[in-house]
């Protein structure tokens, strides 16, 4: 999988891809990442890539020919699947993760300041959001992306059966995660759950599937109501 980031700072993702299974995919070939510097787009002595907003406003706004001469130099000619990094885009779920996963290059354009001249918008083929906050920046939001994508390719993590008993998964319906515990087995007088030392399987798949059902009522009700609607 290839991703391209159009970002201000690429040496932000210095250390992120220095780390962990970030790295591993890296060397590994399960991912080519290719960070785009927006500043190298930029307009006169100062490499400007952003301006004032007609109409008046705070702030400033990252002007629509910089981010798109961003875009085409890290496309090379080949169109990517163009993601935008915005609090107004849809929010990321576990699906969506899966989604990008499948497409052979994905480009991830971050933001800064008051955000984009609106036109950038037309340029892409989707807005993802992780939430409804603000950040400074485009850049943690793209982080987050790619490592929830790429811990999905085969191979990538130790342990592939991790993913598919994970929270939000079709494998677990959706639900969230069943509670894990390890040693000890007695921590300041709370015990693990008999039934997870009994060695009996069938009983602790039961156990795990009623506490996954009891915790997601409990905490994202909403996901077992949806689940109810498809």
């Amino acid at each position: 999988m290839r991703v391209n980031v159009v970002t201000l700072f690429p040496e932000l993702f210095t250390t992120f891809s220095e780390t962990s299974f970030v790295n591993r995919a890296i060397v590994g070939g399960k991912l080519v990442l290719v960070l785009e510097p927006l500043r190298e787009h930029g307009l006169g002595k100062h490499r400007s890539v952003d301006d004032t907003p007609y109409g008046g406003g705070a702030g400033m706004v990252l002007r629509v020919d910089c981010v798109a001469a961003a875009i085409d130099a890290v496309e090379a000619g080949t169109r990517t699947h163009r993601v935008l990094m915005t609090p107004q885009g849809q929010r990321f779920v576990q699906p969506m993760a899966k989604a990008l996963t499948e497409r052979e290059a994905v480009t991830l354009i971050c933001g800064r300041y008051e955000g984009f001249d609106e036109r950038v918008r037309s340029l892409v083929d989707q807005e993802i959001s992780l939430g409804d906050f603000v950040l400074a920046g485009g850049e943690i939001a793209a982080m987050a992306v790619i490592e929830a994508c790429i811990r999905l390719l085969p191979g990538v993590l130790g342990n592939e059966e991790s993913v598919s008993l994970e929270s939000f998964s079709e494998e677990n319906d959706g639900l969230l995660e069943y509670p894990q515990y390890t040693r000890p087995a007695t921590f300041r007088g709370e015990a693990v759950p008999d039934v997870l030392t009994s060695g009996d399987h069938a009983r602790i798949e039961a156990f795990r599937r009623q506490a996954a059902l009891e915790r997601t009522l409990a905490r994202r009700p909403e996901l077992v109501r949806d689940k109810g609607r498809s």
